[in-house]
């Protein structure tokens, strides 16, 4: 993937502790390691590849911004700000300024505005306006303070554990915590977790899946747009992409932690589905192809 010489996005906090991120880290794929140790494997399952679940199907007071979420908020805002000076973390910074240049675009195509979304990176923990941030828990959106979480030691574990490597890959994860901002945009969001307050856990989860599904189809349709825009695709990248896709299934990682799976406790979607619906993003480059909620068989 075709990215050191575009711009960084301005909207990237790195809170990597002296002694606690990466340094000069390097980029998953078989060129080289990223340096201090990987998360546990629970922080793969956990990803609802993007979303932090109590969010969504939690709905406690915290996470809604009541209670200890407001104060939270104001100390997460309050930290400073430092950019990212090693390799993966301005990787990381790239990537994001790419989405925001697409969605700007496809907004403004639209009418509307695009608020661009905050990354954070960090090592172990940290605050979020949505709770602490642990690396367990994977990558994921809090839509409180509409920020990006990310302990780029994921990647690390994607490379390691699932054979998910390569930059493409790492910027598809990226891309994917940027749909979930732009289903905040939109709107979809509150609107859904609204609908899982009411609903079973398994009617709950099956909305997750949809949240999921449509955040991977937009991750496609930023792939479509940059490479138009920026040519940043080399050969073997979507094939990187669709490969990580296919490792981070609901079904897959369900059936490597206890030997089988549950499909009522998915919350992300099958290996199938996930691949589907990023392809169906990457070639029509069209948000409204990736109505999972108009679906009725995702």
């Amino acid at each position: 993937m075709r990215w050191e010489d575009f711009r960084r996005s301005d909207n990237v906090e790195d809170r990597r502790g002296q002694g606690g991120g990466f340094g000069g880290g390097r980029l998953p794929g078989g060129r080289g390691g990223l340096g201090i140790g990987g998360l546990i494997i629970v922080g793969l399952i956990a990803w609802a590849t993007g979303i932090n679940p109590a969010v969504l199907i939690g709905g406690a007071e915290i996470l809604m911004g009541g209670g200890n979420g407001q104060s939270q908020q104001q100390q997460t805002q309050s930290a400073p700000r430092r950019a990212p000076d090693d390799q993966l973390g301005q990787f990381a910074s790239a990537v994001l300024a790419q989405t925001e240049d697409v969605w700007t675009e496809i907004f403004k195509q639209q009418g509307k505005t695009y608020r661009d979304p905050g990354m954070v990176l960090f090592s172990g923990v940290t605050r979020s306006a949505c709770g602490t941030a642990q690396s367990a828990m994977g990558p994921f959106y809090c839509p409180n303070d509409q920020k990006v979480y990310l302990d780029l030691s994921f990647f690390q574990e994607m490379k390691t554990r699932f054979r998910a490597s390569g930059d493409f890959a790492a910027a598809y994860v990226i891309a994917h915590e940027v749909g979930h901002h732009v289903e905040n945009q939109i709107g979809l969001l509150a609107k859904v977790q609204e609908r899982q307050r009411q609903a079973s856990r398994a009617e709950a989860n099956q909305l997750s899946v949809r949240v999921e599904l449509m955040a991977d189809c937009l991750a496609g349709v930023w792939a479509n747009h940059a490479d138009q825009r920026f040519k940043i695709l080399e050969d073997g990248d979507i094939e990187e992409a669709l490969n990580a896709a296919s490792a981070i299934g609901d079904d897959r990682l369900q059936k490597q932690s206890q030997g089988y799976a549950v499909p009522d406790s998915f919350t992300h979607g099958t290996s199938a589905q996930r691949v589907s619906w990023f392809k169906r993003g990457l070639q029509s480059g069209s948000l409204q192809q990736c109505n999972t909620f108009g679906s009725g068989n995702i």
